[in-house]
């Protein structure tokens, strides 16, 4: 049976020690969960740092330090009360294909690797995993670490960094998420369980079941047997919880069309792009009443739109093509020449131009990709990835604004001379992206542009939405993390949860 005493002291001062976050599958909770347990240890006055030792994804956030670090992991370290910090997550992997990726060790960019190479890279990923938990450990009193996917993932145990193989390495002690919400709870934790080796098995001291809806009591014959079958205790079954604002990992909202709450003032289309990254870009926009928004996927006949967006995308010139392969460049001319606006954050404002060249076939074949035309930019690709934290005032109303960029190409071109923002760069002006002439067409490299009330504001208004209701998404985000915390402190045997910490 558990190891965790039951008279634990839950008064007992900081928490200190090492706990591992493990799902029975991706997207079974476990960013989340590392969210709230991380802001109620912040609420408690510990000092305590989110680790993912590698994660896969393309959203992503710079950090304090000018590296770049996955997206939940920024979220994560927003709920402990502390800026985004490469150790975070050393290892970081942002898919260029279905068989190769991007790898970045410290924020940095260190190669492009396909699946086997990387696999065998993995035991110089693994020393900077571990250099990267010694610092955290040493700085801080809480160590809360995420997994990634599944550790029943039996072909990947050999040099695994990710799950069981870093708990091994560090002796972790784990607590293992199940999402009931997909069915099959209980067979995703015995199944998970039978893929383990003794070890690894006597290392997971909990389950916590996620996602519940309807009636506790219901449940309760399930957790008595699960308990008595695997000597594992049930630390808590979370309720679903409606209408959180937090960053996703990775996979684009499973609701793809977000109706307005209110009077529909502007419709937003968002072309769902198969290699799209920072999504979480359009999540204020998501959350406004008075915005209709639409992911448009593929087969999909482009809407009705008063603003079109064009994401950000790990392969520009590919996502180019397979846009113009759904017939929608001629829609979106066709939405310009009824007087719609257009805008294109990074990648999107990359293919707003006349061309977008690769000779060093960094995105994939080396080669040119004549762009959309819209703006009089040319972009091409270089090697150093630009990372920076940014602040400054939108050309349009002159609203303060504030973001990140991450991007590989460098853009010229006249349409420059009309930008869309003025960055504070060391003191000094510093023009990003571009304005048409007819200001119906506006791109920028900035991610985050959204997010502050006044840049929301600012933007709605040149797309022709005036007088829109107020919306400060951070505020909305860190109430999230509040409701998420709260949720926690009902739901889940805190003081033996906090009795697993090693």
């Amino acid at each position: 049976m558990s190891e965790i005493p039951v008279n634990f002291d839950a008064s007992a001062g900081p928490r200190r020690g090492t706990l591992m976050i493990q799902g029975t599958s991706s997207d079974a909770g476990k960013s989340t969960v590392v969210a709230g347990l991380c802001r109620l240890l912040y609420r408690e006055g510990a000092r305590v740092a989110p680790f993912k030792p590698q994660n896969m994804a393309l959203n992503s956030a710079v950090t304090a330090d000018g590296g770049e670090i996955g997206r939940a992991q920024a979220l994560q370290a927003q709920a402990a009360g502390v800026a985004p910090h490469t150790d975070f997550n050393p290892v970081l992997l942002k898919p260029s294909s279905d068989r190769g990726a991007q790898v970045i060790i410290g924020g940095k960019v260190m190669a492009d690797l396909d699946a086997r190479a990387y696999h065998e890279y993995k035991p110089r990923a693994m020393a900077a995993v571990l250099a990267a938990y010694e610092r955290l450990r040493a700085g801080y009193d809480t160590v809360l670490v995420e997994g990634a996917g599944s550790p029943a993932e039996v072909n990947l145990r050999a040099r695994d960094i990710a799950n069981m193989g870093f708990a091994e390495a560090v002796d972790a002690p784990v607590l293992l998420v199940a999402d009931i919400d997909r069915g099959g709870v209980f067979a995703q934790l015995l199944g998970t369980l039978a893929c383990l080796s003794d070890s690894e098995r006597a290392r997971i001291k909990g389950f916590i079941i996620n996602r519940f809806r309807g009636d506790p009591s219901l449940l309760s014959s399930g957790l008595e047997w699960i308990e008595a079958r695997t000597g594992i205790p049930v630390l808590g079954v979370l309720p679903y919880l409606h209408g959180l604002h937090l960053d996703g990992e990775d996979m684009l909202p499973g609701e793809r069309h977000k109706a307005a709450s209110g009077e529909t003032r502007l419709r937003v289309t968002v072309p769902a792009l198969p290699r799209i990254s920072n999504h979480t870009d359009f999540d204020a926009l998501r959350a406004h009443p008075q915005v209709d928004f639409r992911y448009v996927a593929a087969g999909e006949s482009w809407p009705a739109s008063d603003l079109v967006i064009l994401p950000g995308s790990k392969h520009v010139r590919a996502d180019l093509a397979w846009l113009r392969a759904q017939g929608w460049e001629p829609a979106i001319a066709r939405h310009l020449r009824y007087g719609g606006k257009v805008l294109g954050i990074c990648g999107g404002l990359q293919m707003l131009g006349t061309a977008i060249h690769d000779p060093q076939g960094l995105e994939g074949e080396a080669g040119t990709t004549g762009g959309l035309g819209w703006l009089a930019i040319e972009t091409t690709m270089e090697k150093q990835k630009q990372l920076r934290v940014v602040a400054g005032r939108l050309s349009a109303g002159d609203a303060p604004v504030s973001g990140y960029e991450i991007h590989m190409g460098v853009t010229r071109g006249a349409a420059l001379e009309r930008p869309a923002v003025w960055l504070d760069d060391e003191g000094a002006d510093r023009a990003d992206g571009a304005r048409s002439a007819d200001d119906q067409v506006m791109g920028t490299y900035l991610h985050g542009v959204f997010d502050t009330p006044q840049a929301l504001q600012g933007l709605l208004t040149w797309a022709g939405a005036c007088d829109l209701d107020t919306l400060d998404y951070n505020a909305l985000r860190e109430a999230s993390l509040d409701r998420l915390a709260d949720s926690f402190a009902a739901h889940l045997d805190l003081p033996r949860v906090w009795a697993c910490l090693r």
